[in-house]
């Protein structure tokens, strides 16, 4: 295998995004076997095997780019050596209705059984980095971020978290072990917000500890025994701003909460350095894309 092979190509890309190539490849071996435990009845029915064609992915709304490659890989898996690729478009772009994003040449057949599965990871991927940049969009020029949380689909986690990269958005811990996030019940378990703190501080030293507060005396409390990032859980707007002028810089505020993104200036506009949405994966509508085939005979005649 050279430097120039295809699957090499791919595995490359996903590493520099941040994402592990076999743990993609093995999603999409999953996805694969998922759609295809035997035979494409209906492809293998009324298609002629040996005919070839191209076949556009197209934008059918507008919006932000995400799992090319991936996409890539099931047509690849799927159709095999002999497929060719071409993107006109690459993650993290913003593209509008009828942009063609990847076209694909190979066995018509195999094409269409690996249509599906290459939509369901590139409208997923990309409703989620569309959703981002509605926040990112809605946030310019303010002095926050918005960034993800761990409520992602079991199983997508990275793959989610990067589209929201593409989207503009940054990430929160990926997971349990990357950061101590304290949230209310652990708090409760401790008894309180500072014995909750040091005790992480304590066994992990040198990692990175979130708490998170619900009133404003949690957060003094906190900011005396110099926790360096506060999570603000359900406050209103006029708490928000009381906690950034009481905190004066001296930790990184997060808001958190049922934040929509009709609110997203108006949190912004208390000065808090994050904003905290699980929408933005959870809950991300699709980006509708669909493929299509270009015209030519691609039919198999009827049996006699």
């Amino acid at each position: 295998m050279t430097s120039t092979d295809p699957t090499t190509a791919l595995d490359l890309e996903l590493a520099a995004a941040g994402l592990d190539p076999r743990a993609v490849s093995a999603a999409v071996a999953a996805a694969v076997a998922e759609d295809l435990p035997g035979e494409d009845v209906t492809s293998a029915a009324t298609l002629d095997p040996a005919r070839t064609a191209w076949a556009d992915l197209v934008a059918r709304a507008d919006g932000v780019v995400a799992g090319l490659a991936v996409a890539e890989l099931v047509f690849r898996a799927v159709v095999g050596p002999d497929v060719e690729v071409r993107r006109s478009a690459a993650d993290g772009d913003r593209v509008v209705r009828g942009d063609v994003l990847l076209s694909v040449h190979g066995a018509v057949p195999a094409l269409l059984t690996a249509e599906r599965t290459a939509l369901n990871f590139l409208c997923h991927l990309s409703g989620v980095a569309t959703a981002t940049s509605r926040w990112v969009d809605a946030l310019a020029g303010t002095g926050a971020r918005v960034r993800d949380t761990r409520k992602t689909t079991p199983g997508f986690r990275a793959l989610e978290k990067y589209a929201v990269r593409c989207g503009g958005g940054l990430n929160h811990r990926a997971t349990l072990s990357d950061q101590a996030l304290v949230k209310d019940n652990h708090v409760l378990a401790a008894g309180g917000v500072v014995p909750a703190y040091r005790a992480v501080r304590a066994r992990y030293p040198g990692l990175p500890v979130q708490v998170e507060v619900t009133t404003l005396d949690q957060l003094r409390e906190l900011l005396d025994a110099g926790a360096p990032e506060i999570l603000l859980d359900n406050m209103s707007t006029a708490q928000m701003a009381e906690a950034v002028r009481v905190t004066a810089g001296r930790a990184r505020l997060e808001a958190s909460g049922g934040l929509t993104l009709e609110r997203a200036r108006e949190v912004a506009s208390t000065g808090v350095d994050l904003i905290a949405v699980g929408a933005i994966t959870h809950s991300a509508p699709v980006l509708d894309v669909a493929m299509d085939l270009r015209p030519g005979g691609t039919g198999r005649e009827p049996a006699s």
